[in-house]
């Protein structure tokens, strides 16, 4: 167990966390409201941990030992909102004066073997709370309101340090959640900091446990993880440890083997790359579907993979069934349709710019680009940029300089012909009246006639249009019979 901090180094540490909670006024009144029914309360975990680091937020979390329904008694007709939906993982949630408070009962969790989630059980003492939390820098607390910083595992000391190390040992707390090994990534990628080699060892030990764990708390850490500033930091611990087997198996996967007769540049490397790029193009902050595009555009090239006579390697149509994996692996970590569909979508056109060429695309070609990538436009250009990776500067100057035009000609065909909303020049109202139908699948059927003539044509006048759709009807004659 890590050396307790020194009185001094405690004393700075109460004194930084109190200064700090000035800033949240609402602590010491919620504080005040335990204290008076007999309870206790601590800030707690990453709200101390967040502080220290001076990045103190708007969420706080605190402990106690009062029972969820005690803690609802509490907060009701003082606090502005309160839900329950944690209660039956002791916690209360509530809202005051901007603040989103989470209130945990001491608790204690634990799986058995077969169990998908955690058993709780309350604790009675806010140090048998902080053993069984995850890593050290978040098992140090503020005792409300004498505000005592209370820190038995040396997560201070571990906080300066930049590192990861579990209150209990790896093994033990893994056994109790082995979500915490995807943790261990995730705050190693939020935080930038390092992974204490012995935690290293028994998530490489553990993985498997990980197994048991629900598809949804491992979506919420990936998430977390990939919108965190330091991806591949994380990606890099869950490769090597062998987590992401049960996470993500496409990208170990990547890391191809290389010969010397067949040379390729290596997948993996490339997909990190790819990613750090694609973070870097972002402009309102981070995009959960470009990252997951950016870590996944490249997932179909193990399956795909060809030896060419010689000494070439050839990945045809790696997008189309990259476009299938992704559906399949987002589907299984419960994501929603919106986002398996729009990554997916990604993935499938991530390659087709590389037909542009110098710009022998026609105008027609240039619309249906557009209109196929619909409102994943902007995120396909980010995408496309990223995926240039070569160490070629006249190359990737010259990629570049290729998409520059792609796109300035998006831009003047969209001033030309309204391109975000193509629709053909008919309306299905217009087309019924012309032709003397009824709605049904002729309808559709002329529909799309028009629509791929507007994408060839561009806009027509009203009375091309016309001529145009009575010259396709003459065509179809089963139709007017």
């Amino acid at each position: 167990m890590p050396d307790r901090p020194d009185a001094d180094t405690s004393a700075r540490a109460t004194a930084a966390a109190a200064q700090l909670l000035r800033l949240a006024p609402v602590a010491d009144d919620l504080a005040a409201r335990f204290a008076a029914a007999g309870h206790e309360l601590a800030l707690v975990g990453g709200s101390v941990r967040d502080g220290l680091l001076g990045r103190l937020g708007e969420d706080l979390d605190f402990t106690t030992d009062a029972r969820p329904q005690q803690v609802l008694k509490l907060v009701k007709g003082w606090a502005e909102a309160v839900w329950d939906v944690g209660i039956a993982f002791g916690t209360i949630g509530c809202q005051k004066d901007g603040y989103k408070l989470e209130i945990t009962t001491y608790r204690s969790e634990a799986y058995d073997r077969t169990s998908r989630k955690p058993a709780v059980s309350y604790g009675e003492t806010l140090e048998d709370d902080l053993v069984r939390r995850d890593f050290t820098v978040n098992a140090m607390a503020l005792r409300l309101p004498q505000r005592e910083f209370v820190d038995p595992h040396g997560g201070l000391r571990d906080l300066a340090k930049k590192t990861l190390r579990t209150p209990a040992t790896p093994e033990e707390s893994f056994s109790d959640d082995p979500l915490r090994m995807l943790r261990a990534a995730r705050f190693a990628a939020q935080l930038n900091f390092d992974v204490a080699p012995e935690v290293v060892a028994a998530m490489r030990e553990m993985a498997d446990r990980l197994k048991i764990v629900s598809a949804e708390r491992v979506r919420d850490e990936l998430t977390k993880l990939l919108l965190s500033q330091h991806p591949r930091i994380g990606l890099g611990l869950l490769t090597d440890t062998g987590l992401a087997e049960y996470v993500l198996p496409e990208l170990p996967r990547l890391r191809l083997e290389i010969d010397e007769h067949h040379r390729h540049k290596d997948v993996y490397e490339h997909t990190l790359t790819v990613l750090e790029q694609a973070i870097a193009l972002e402009e309102d902050g981070p995009d959960l579907v470009l990252r997951l595009a950016a870590l996944l555009h490249d997932i179909g090239k193990p399956r795909t993979r060809r030896f060419e006579p010689g000494g070439g390697v050839s990945f045809h149509h790696h997008e189309l069934v990259g476009a299938k994996m992704t559906k399949k692996r987002l589907r299984e970590l419960k994501y929603s349709n919106e986002i398996v569909d729009d990554v997916a979508r990604l993935v499938e056109l991530h390659l087709r710019f590389h037909g542009y060429g110098d710009g022998e695309w026609t105008d027609s070609a240039v619309r249906r680009y557009v209109r196929d990538a619909g409102p994943l436009l902007s995120r396909l250009h980010k995408l496309t940029r990223s995926d240039c990776t070569t160490r070629n500067r006249r190359k990737a100057a010259t990629l570049a300089a290729t998409y520059d035009a792609l796109e300035a000609r998006i831009e003047r065909l969209k001033e030309q012909e309204e391109l975000d909303a193509i629709r053909p020049d008919l309306d299905g109202n217009q087309i019924m009246d012309l032709l003397g139908v009824a709605p049904g699948p002729v309808v559709g059927r002329a529909y799309k006639f028009l629509l791929e003539l507007r994408l060839d044509q561009g806009p027509l006048e009203h009375e091309a249009a016309v001529s145009a759709l009575r010259e396709w009807w003459a065509t179809q004659p089963e139709y007017r019979n």
